[in-house]
């Protein structure tokens, strides 16, 4: 932290245009990703409005770039602009390829000039934290934060860390640390005890060791940030509170919250202190503080959700009122130029209660434009900001969900990413200031989706979807000129998969074979988690499929690019995921026929199973679906500790299978990731199957309510599994996966 003391008393002396265009993050990011041209890139400062780059050849040097810049984002998102339209390489989540820029570098001739066209460019939902980033270490961290600046992110969510500084809140208020631990939930759950949702970790405590870490982690975390031209935007104290909160402050006004996704009243029913109450500023003035001293003064906005998924306790509009006013009251008193961020998916998961004139009383609680700023959180699908009059003067971002639960499937909606921001940014009376990334789970499978949308944050007008796919699809495959195959197969999935205009169905599209398997309820769902495909698998999948095998033959070099072996994956991932419903109904029609027997129904579920067996053995060919690594992550925060090691990896199946002790919101964080697949769902697959046929040899009632429960004690007994050897589980890849791909084809197109 003594390293940014003294960066911040540098800046402060320099003028304000110079002071936000420290460039010395940028030089690190050369030096991590492309450190073979330390020497070949300029990085300066200029005055200017907002965020704007130049992009030149430095003079007198040969082979060396001049990136001229008015912030430190700007800087990076021109590094980035170079690489990828003259170096023709990128950064992926799988990995970065910028190492691989040409030597020398590639003259640029004419400077280019690139400018941001929002203030801010976001990154994060609060529930991602859980979804995909619950275990991570500082390495993973230093990649996605390098790829959020090159891409011109400025502005990411930063939660690890808040329960160190909110134990020591509640400490200073009299609680116990029994108290104060009873509250807490699991690593991967803590997002929904941040938002009010649960308390309470199913499986055992919290560990003192987990907040300590974390917040070291937050010290490597934020530093970075700040280096790379980022605002954080950190916790605040929301209200959420222990239960025997009401014991130690009997007069103060703590409510019960509403039930949360039908948990149990023992792990729901958060108690909340109302934002009017005394206490509650106290507590606000407590948290940050301790907050700055731990991180230093670094920000000015606050994430703050009172009623994510529960409804407020009263729907008067000057209940409402009340409740935000006293709530940016608190924040200011401790920071009088603090911002409240604030989610905007309650408005549109529960729409029925917040009607216009509740949210306007509501945000209109908040005095000053400027008080606040809303991410209408699923803008491409369901946008809020519309139907609010955009949300009624406030500053807004225009989000992109898409990914619920960090599922796996390929689906989008490009033309909807590209057109649907600058509509709004153009809309009579718009308060519209940024643009950004709010999925809830992090998968590579559908990068290209969220690519889009940050680079549609440097041009004015919408992206021409096809050029765009096709130079991104050239770098990803690092080629020069994109093989016919390839151009095929790209143009195929952007004007069918990543073409989806129906809003019933924009998100990622779920696999059933990852669902507790039922005799109905499970094939053609619309909605939260739509399981519809809303496309011709033969004209689609298969079809880019089989170019991308051509390519691979013709091409073979492409091979040994890491991208297009999770490109490859995916697709067949896909087919067969898809291939899936055909079998799964031809074993409900069977077991449905009168004149079926036991045997036509074990006969019918043989290649359903068989299928299973070979996604898995799929999985299996690549490090970036094995969840063996999701494991791994998890333990290794044990520091050896064999206890705590069982209990981590217990939370981290737990999450994946039956999120909550009695499958509370089962199969909502599902993957299809090798082991998983093999074990968890052919278990339950097999055990359905079996089931069925017995009901026709019995020929007792079908009883869904035995099933279930069959079910549940299943993904009981699967989370309470190490992992080992001795189950047939590994920890790394086997098989090559374009011989696998092979074999997909030969058995499923």
């Amino acid at each position: 932290m003594a390293r940014l003391a003294a960066l911040f008393a540098l800046l402060a002396g320099l003028p304000a245009a110079l002071a936000v265009a420290n460039v010395t993050g940028i030089y690190g990011i050369v030096e991590r990703r492309m450190p073979q041209h330390a020497r070949d890139f300029v990085f300066t400062s200029m005055e200017g409005d907002g965020d704007v780059f130049v992009v030149s050849d430095t003079v007198n040097k040969t082979g060396s770039i001049t990136v001229t810049c008015t912030t430190t984002s700007a800087c990076a998102r021109g590094l980035y602009t170079y690489a990828t339209e003259f170096g023709g390489v990128d950064i992926f989540w799988t990995g970065s390829r910028l190492h691989e820029l040409p030597s020398p570098l590639p003259k640029v001739g004419t400077p280019i000039n690139g400018s941001a066209i929002v203030q801010y460019r976001y990154h994060f939902n609060t529930v991602t934290f859980g979804y995909t980033t619950a275990f991570w270490t500082f390495d993973k961290w230093s990649l996605l934060l390098d790829w959020l600046a090159l891409r011109g992110v400025n502005m990411p969510l930063a939660w690890d860390g808040y329960e160190a500084i909110l134990t020591e809140v509640f400490q200073e208020f009299g609680l116990s640390d029994a108290e104060i631990f009873e509250f807490y939930t699991a690593p991967p759950f803590q997002p929904w005890n941040r938002f009010g949702n649960v308390q309470t970790a199913w499986g055992g405590l919290l560990p003192m060791q987990w907040i300590s870490d974390q917040q070291a982690l937050q010290k490597q975390i934020l530093p970075r940030m700040l280096e790379l031209g980022m605002t954080p935007i950190l916790p605040a104290f929301t209200g959420f509170v222990p239960s025997n909160m009401s014991a130690h402050y009997p007069n103060a006004s703590i409510i019960d919250g509403s039930a949360w996704s039908g948990f149990p009243s023992t792990l729901t029913n958060v108690s909340f202190l109302e934002p009017f109450d005394p206490l509650y500023p106290q507590m606000q003035q407590s948290f940050i503080t301790k907050q700055q001293e731990a991180y230093g003064n670094i920000t000015h906005f606050y994430t703050l959700d009172q009623y994510n998924e529960n409804n407020p306790f009263s729907g008067n509009d000057s209940y409402l009122s009340s409740v935000s006013t006293s709530t940016i009251a608190s924040l200011r008193a401790a920071d009088p130029e603090a911002t409240w961020v604030m989610q905007g998916w309650l408005f549109f998961s529960s729409e029925t209660f917040w009607t216009n004139d509740r949210i306007e009383a509501y945000l209109g609680g908040a005095q000053g434009n400027d008080s606040m700023l809303i991410l209408d959180l699923y803008s491409e699908a369901q946008p809020q900001w519309n139907r609010t009059d955009s949300y009624f003067g406030k500053q807004w971002v225009w989000c992109e969900l898409h990914d619920y639960g960090g599922n796996m499937g390929l689906e989008g909606n490009l033309a909807a990413i590209t057109e649907g921001p600058i509509a709004a940014l153009n809309s009579n009376g718009s308060s519209m200031v940024g643009m950004g990334l709010t999925m809830e789970g992090m998968e590579i499978g559908n990068e290209i989706v969220y690519d889009i949308l940050l680079d549609q944050a440097w041009s004015s007008t919408p992206l021409n979807v096809s050029d765009w796919v096709a130079k991104w699809a050239a770098r990803r495959y690092l080629v020069k000129t994109l093989p016919t195959e390839l151009q095929q197969a790209w143009t195929i999935l952007s004007t069918t998969i990543y073409n989806n205009q129906d809003p019933n169905s924009q998100a990622t599209i779920k696999s059933i074979l990852e669902l507790e398997p039922a005799t109905t309820g499970l094939v053609n769902v619309t909605g939260h988690h739509p399981t519809e495909i809303p496309y011709d698998t033969n004209t689609t999948i298969l079809h880019a499929l089989q170019l991308f095998v051509n390519a691979s033959k013709s091409q073979p070099s492409l091979k040994q690019v890491p991208e297009f072996a999770v490109d490859i994956l995916e697709l067949s991932r896909q087919l067969m995921v898809n291939r899936f419903i055909d079998l799964y109904t031809d074993l409900i029609n069977t077991w449905n026929s009168s004149s079926s027997t036991a045997q036509n129904v074990t006969t019918a579920g043989v290649p359903l199973l068989s299928l299973i067996s070979d996604l898995d053995v799929l999985l299996y060919t690549n490090e970036n679906y094995l969840f063996s690594t999701w494991i791994a992550d998890a333990k290794q925060w044990a520091h050896g500790n064999v206890s705590y090691a069982a209990y981590l990896e217990y939370q981290a199946r737990n999450q994946q299978t039956l999120w909550g002790p009695q499958g509370n919101i089962n199969d909502y964080a599902s993957k299809q990731t090798a082991g998983l697949v093999g074990e968890y769902y052919a278990t339950r697959w097999q055990t359905f199957v079996v089931m069925l046929a017995e009901q026709k040899t019995s020929g007792q009632p079908y009883n869904a309510t035995e099933v279930s429960q069959t079910m549940l004690s299943i993904g009981q007994a699967f989370d309470l599994k190490a992992w080992g050897a001795a189950a047939g589980e590994t920890w790394g890849t086997k098989g090559d996966t374009f011989q696998v791909v092979d074999r997909v084809l030969e058995r499923w197109a």
